[in-house]
């Protein structure tokens, strides 16, 4: 059984890394400038952002941590609340709440962590240390321990991935459930999986060899709705990890951890307030119980109706969008568990209304009211079986504030009807032919890095090769007159960073910044490499040497 096909989740994050950066950009300089112009004392209430020069967010766009995840249930604050006015035992609470989710959710034990990649980070010590303080206390120096290696199935790496190997384990990356089981040894500490429930799941393939031989299962089901009983865990998951600040609108910086008790008291012992390799990922007395709260209100909440509810917000948003010419709706209503919310994809032809989904997204995200929204044409398997040029935008419902759906109704008419000269796709004529090897000087926030560019130009059109400090990729892009735009990609496994440079050639040099996504900008210079070798002929030998 392959495991190298791209799962659903991957494919999700594929997706987000298109459509997110609209919302890292700066505002639009007017907006920005009146912003800072207001900025002042922190002022508590409906305007706590504006107050300091901040513009909120309208998200239609899902449980992303960067536009702050989910909005905390009314039962959570007042539980943080409550919480943070008197003093606990914080070992004598774990244990109360460990019981506690027990009872509520079927599992054996329950842990809060300071987010779900905590979570992960914890049940990993808590697999390499078996409990062991001695052990504890020499992560991430693994050297004497005999549990240090984790496998995973080359579909779970992850951006996420990161917190298993802060533990300083070995990742044994696998691509079949044959190599999977070839790779079990007696330094293996667990196996990591992502949530996957789709026809090509591995969990409980895995299962079936990892369990006769009592080597863990951590399920990483973060953006997950949580399930009673859990299904991870009925399906042989040793540990399921959850983002309380996701689909449980617990706390944003907490994780729910749920299984194997012995192996979840371990965890705890890696967490703070316990000094270790966890220390540095406290969760407060008010997160604990603000998760609790969240799970309690979980198995009370009519789900059912707020779906909904939901659906409604939508309805409101198509039936004023519907008047448009050109513009088509559809409404998806997924079956998974991650991310499972209502959606309305906002599809219409390019040409014909001389704006993309990713402009409309940007604008959407750049000026107020701000409002988050997938870009794109409308993703999966719809994109793929669209008409050629079509294109648009996604509103997910399940993070919208009640009014919301009129605001967002009103604006996205407003955007789409403003009508649009066509589209001009002339190129200006290149300033000069950039083409040769570039040495570029990167600058960072605190560092700098010699990079090397080696540039094939084509018209306006460039590609050729961008050597950073660890790998060479591709490198594409184009000269419009004297500005320079290119991308390349680092891949590693589970991890992407893309940089677009911005540049202007000016007197041999090209300057400007670089944009990395979530790792924001840097800065660049380039320019031409001077080959210093002396122009000799080469000689070329007649016969073997006969010294050496």
């Amino acid at each position: 059984m392959a495991l190298s096909d791209l799962t659903r989740r991957e494919l999700f994050l594929m997706g987000n890394a298109i459509a997110l950066p609209t919302l890292l950009g700066r505002l639009d300089a007017p907006a920005e400038a009146a912003a800072a112009a207001a900025a002042g004392p922190l002022v508590a209430g409906p305007q706590i952002y504006q107050s300091i020069g901040v513009e909120p967010v309208i998200n239609c766009r899902g449980t992303f941590t960067i536009i702050g995840g989910s909005v905390e249930r009314p039962e959570v604050r007042a539980a943080m609340d409550a919480a943070s006015k008197y003093f606990v035992q914080i070992d004598e609470l774990a244990e109360a709440v460990g019981r506690r989710f027990a009872e509520l959710t079927g599992a054996e034990w329950g842990m809060v962590s300071a987010g779900c990649a905590a979570g992960l980070k914890h049940v990993t010590v808590a697999c390499v240390t078996g409990g062991n303080p001695e052990k504890l206390i020499r992560i991430p120096d693994l050297a004497g321990l005999d549990k240090t290696e984790v496998i995973v199935p080359r579909s779970s790496r992850n951006v996420y991935d990161h917190a298993v190997r802060n533990v300083g384990v070995r990742m044994v990356t696998v691509e079949s459930i044959e190599e999977l089981e070839r790779a079990i040894n007696p330094r293996t500490a667990m196996i990591y999986l992502m949530s996957d429930s789709g026809p090509n799941a591995m969990l409980e393939p895995v299962a079936r060899i990892a369990g006769p031989k009592n080597i863990p299962i951590l399920v990483d089901a973060a953006a997950e709705v949580l399930t009673i009983p859990n299904v991870h865990l009925q399906r042989g998951a040793t540990i399921v990890a959850y983002s309380g600040g996701k689909a449980i609108c617990g706390p944003q910086c907490a994780g729910l951890l749920l299984g194997r008790k012995d192996i979840l008291q371990s965890a705890w012992q890696a967490s703070a307030p316990h000094h270790g390799p966890g220390r540095d990922n406290k969760v407060g007395r008010e997160e604990t119980l603000g998760m609790l709260a969240a799970v309690e209100a979980w198995v009370k909440r009519d789900h059912a109706a707020e779906w909904k509810t939901w659906l409604g917000w939508l309805d409101t948003i198509s039936k004023r969008v519907a008047a448009l010419d050109g513009v088509k709706m559809a409404v998806r209503e997924p079956t998974e568990l991650s991310n499972k919310s209502p959606s309305l994809a906002i599809t219409w032809d390019a040409a014909a209304l001389n704006v993309t989904g990713e402009d409309v997204a940007e604008e959407l995200a750049t000026t107020k009211p701000r409002i988050a929204v997938g870009a794109g044409g409308g993703g999966g398997r719809a994109a793929q079986s669209a008409a050629p040029g079509t294109t648009g935008i996604t509103i997910t419902a399940w993070q919208m504030q009640p009014g919301d759906d009129k605001i967002v109704a009103e604006r996205v008419h407003a955007v789409l009807s403003r009508k649009r000269p066509p589209r001009d796709t002339t190129m200006a004529a290149p300033a000069a032919d950039v083409s040769g090897r570039w040495d570029v000087d990167v600058e960072f926030s605190s560092s700098r890095s010699q990079h090397t560019l080696q540039i094939e130009q084509d018209g306006n059109w460039i590609q050729g090769s961008h050597r950073g400090d660890f790998s060479t990729r591709e490198l594409v892009g184009m000269i419009e007159g004297d500005k320079v735009t290119l991308r390349s990609v680092d891949q590693r496994p589970g991890n992407s960073i893309t940089f677009i440079f911005a540049g202007t050639l000016a007197n041999g040099t090209i300057s400007g910044p670089i944009h990395l996504g979530e790792y924001l900008t840097a800065r660049f210079t380039a320019k031409r490499h001077a080959y210093t070798t002396t122009r000799t002929r080469i000689r070329i030998p007649s016969g073997p040497p006969l010294a050496t």
